[in-house]
């Protein structure tokens, strides 16, 4: 279940700006069907995490805003205010949705498992993101670092997250068998890809077009068309197997396209400032044994997990009966879907009337 993305960070906040979090001793602070966190408790949070290095570097690898101190000692940026509302939010709605719906009572061995989860989660975003985490710590020095009731939280809210994944009627469980049988009837998916490229000046395309409708090959239109260095071996740029990195963005540009043809819609790129469209052709396509396929159906697998998840936490969020101080965010519904946004700011000019952070209520289910 390690590789399971975790629920309540499958969306991404990006968010801007500085709110306070010491205004009111007495704050709500933020509470679904029930279940709340004091003002006094979240607050801990937001200065524990803006105070510690190592939270916010793994934080950060997980949802990329700005979680450090704001505008003086007892602030933090409204980017991280909001994005760990929002956090706590659904982790807050999930495990009150299985606990409610699904009857689920985590276990000494449930809890370690998520807490092992959780780790392998941050330490495998902490390694793709710009920043590196380890001179801070592990991800467990992370947890570590944590308040015991905002550790427990993360922790009991992973287990619940996990365990709603594996309810899902379209998940796919991450086993050996399971993902072999996902290959298994999606093997064209995983052929190692050979391809040609051709760079075409804006000013050709339509006689590359013409050229290419008239039954010119793909080496001929490479040779007389495209820019690129390659030209010379009449665009081939080499083969592409399920393990190399750039196979994901080589198979989505050949996805549709007829073997040895060039798509006739090309994309766009900027060559040394001047603007060039780039064209893809698959010219041999090769089934990719298992063995050699494994990490990308992994990935695909994990993906489309996410996906179902993601739609699940909607669903969840959209019922849930949410209320948000709103000197820590404001709960609101965007095209995109439930999310937290950053605390409304009092207007610039004067503002002595003002009694209030925010200039507008916060929306509750």
């Amino acid at each position: 279940m390690d590789g399971v993305r975790r629920l309540i960070a499958l969306l991404v906040v990006a968010l801007v700006g500085a709110t306070v979090f010491g205004l009111s001793n007495g704050s709500s602070g933020l509470g679904v069907n029930g279940a709340r966190v004091s003002g006094n408790t979240f607050r801990s949070e937001l200065a524990t995490i803006s105070t510690t290095p190592i939270l916010q570097c793994y934080l950060t690898a997980l949802d990329p805003v700005d979680f450090g101190v704001g505008g003086g000692s007892q602030t933090m940026a409204a980017s991280g205010a909001a994005a760990w509302t929002r956090l706590r939010v659904e982790g807050l709605s999930i495990t009150q949705y299985v606990t409610s719906k699904l009857k689920f009572a985590p276990t000494a061995a449930t809890l370690t498992e998520a807490e092992s989860s959780l780790v392998s989660e941050l330490t495998q975003a902490a390694a793709a993101a710009p920043k590196p985490c380890a001179t801070f710590g592990t991800a467990t020095a992370a947890l570590t670092a944590m308040p015991t009731e905002m550790r427990n939280a993360e922790i009991e809210g992973q287990a619940a997250s996990l365990y709603l994944v594996s309810k899902l009627n379209s998940t796919i469980p991450l086993t050996a068998k399971a993902i072999e049988a996902y290959y298994t009837s999606h093997t064209s998916d995983y052929d190692t890809l050979c391809v040609s490229v051709a760079i075409v000046p804006l000013t050709k395309t339509t006689a590359f077009a013409t050229a290419q409708s008239g039954g010119e090959s793909v080496a001929d239109l490479a040779k007389q068309f495209s820019i690129d260095s390659s030209k010379t071996k009449g665009g081939a740029v080499g083969c592409f197997p399920p393990s190399n990195t750039s196979y994901a963005s080589v198979r989505a540009d050949v996805l549709s396209t007829a073997l040895n043809t060039f798509d006739t819609t090309p994309q766009y790129i900027n060559d040394n400032g001047t603007e060039e469209a780039l064209f893809v052709a698959p010219t041999k396509r090769t089934v990719t044994p298992f063995a050699q396929a494994e990490s990308a159906v992994l990935t695909d697998v994990q993906n489309q997990n996410a996906s179902a998840a993601n739609t699940e936490e909607e669903y969840i969020l959209a019922r849930a009966a949410i209320d948000v101080d709103p000197a820590f965010g404001q709960w609101a519904l965007e095209s995109t879907g439930p999310t937290v946004l950053v605390p409304s700011l009092p207007a610039k000019v004067d503002v002595t009337g003002n009694k209030s952070l925010t200039t507008s209520v916060t929306t509750y289910h």
